[in-house]
């Protein structure tokens, strides 16, 4: 039987597991304060780094990404961060929609499904 591996878990959810070599990330949302779609799409990227790193992988083994914007009117200032984000010729299938978010004050929540290794 192969092992599945939480990390971060709290009673409600776990920020993601790994299970037969890919990574499973919850959806990562703004926690350092930035209140525009710029600042915030930085914190949740910074944050999916770190994430993927712990669980052995990295931005250029990322399968599938669903974005989730409170206003879809913040897709242009969210894309000039992403590009600059994403592993040059590594951009992953994605989604983008509107959503009422759980925070009001989140503008941005992704869920992030990546490959391990790299």
């Amino acid at each position: 039987m192969t092992t599945i591996t939480r990390l971060c878990v709290a009673r409600r959810y776990s920020e993601a597991a790994v299970f037969n070599g890919v990574v499973y990330l919850g959806g990562m949302v703004p926690e350092g304060g930035a209140t525009d779609i710029r600042g915030q799409t930085a914190d949740v990227l910074a944050q999916i780094d770190a994430h993927l790193a712990a669980c052995g992988s990295d931005k250029s083994r990322i399968l599938r990404t669903q974005i989730f914007l409170a206003d879809i009117a913040d897709i242009a200032a969210m894309n000039e961060v992403w590009d600059e984000w994403v592993a040059p010729g590594h951009a992953p299938p994605r989604a983008t929609v509107q959503a009422a978010l759980a925070d009001p004050a989140w503008r941005i929540e992704v869920v992030v499904t990546a490959a391990v290794g790299g």
